[in-house]
């Protein structure tokens, strides 16, 4: 058997072995770029909400999106056991070409998903980094006024964070909610209504 055989069909079974699982399993190094340094996608999302549903659902459709896979930097697949996490993902922003920050409802009480989302919006001004939002289950009003469920948890955390942090989560939310992005509420079987 060739080569290129070979190679068809352990990438067949990689697929198998991912197809329908709710986290990741096996992801080939290659197709997540591990160590590289260098992502064309950064996801930022509340874990909690959306880990194992709909970013888990994104990132595996992100990775096989095309012949050569997107560099995808996702933290449970980019950060190692014994690692220290906060450099690793503000460098990944970094070196990002695209954000895309997952607005769900418990996203704004987390203090590192805020974090994250200052440093996004702060490289959107300075840089070419293009961020394309995703409001799950939770509408960009909400997340520009603060208001709904989405507002009484980011004000429910407020004791967690200090003064500079809330006034700069504050205003990177309603950064993001100023852009177009895609409302899964607007999502009809995965398709916009």
């Amino acid at each position: 058997m060739d080569r290129g055989q070979t190679q068809g069909k352990r990438k067949r079974a990689e697929e198998e072995s991912t197809e329908g699982a709710a986290t990741s399993s096996f992801i080939p190094l290659e197709a997540t770029c591990v160590g590289s340094g260098q992502y064309e996608v950064f996801l930022s999302f509340r874990g909690s909400d959306t880990r194992n549903t709909f970013t888990d659902h994104l990132y595996h459709r992100l990775i096989k999106a095309r012949t050569v896979p997107f560099c995808v930097f996702r933290d449970e697949n980019n950060i190692q056991i014994g690692e220290e996490f906060g450099s690793k993902i503000l460098d990944a922003i970094a070196q990002s070409k695209i954000s895309i920050p997952i607005i769900s409802e418990n996203y704004a009480s987390s203090k590192w998903c805020l974090r994250e989302l200052v440093h996004i919006m702060d490289r959107k001004k300075s840089a070419s980094h293009i961020v394309l939002p995703i409001f799950y289950k939770v509408a960009p009003s909400d997340v520009r006024h603060l208001k709904g469920n989405f507002g009484n948890a980011f004000h429910s955390s407020q004791e967690r964070f200090d003064e500079k942090e809330i006034l700069k989560g504050q205003q990177a939310l309603n950064e993001v909610s100023q852009l177009n992005g895609w409302e899964s509420q607007k999502i009809a079987n995965g398709y916009f209504t």
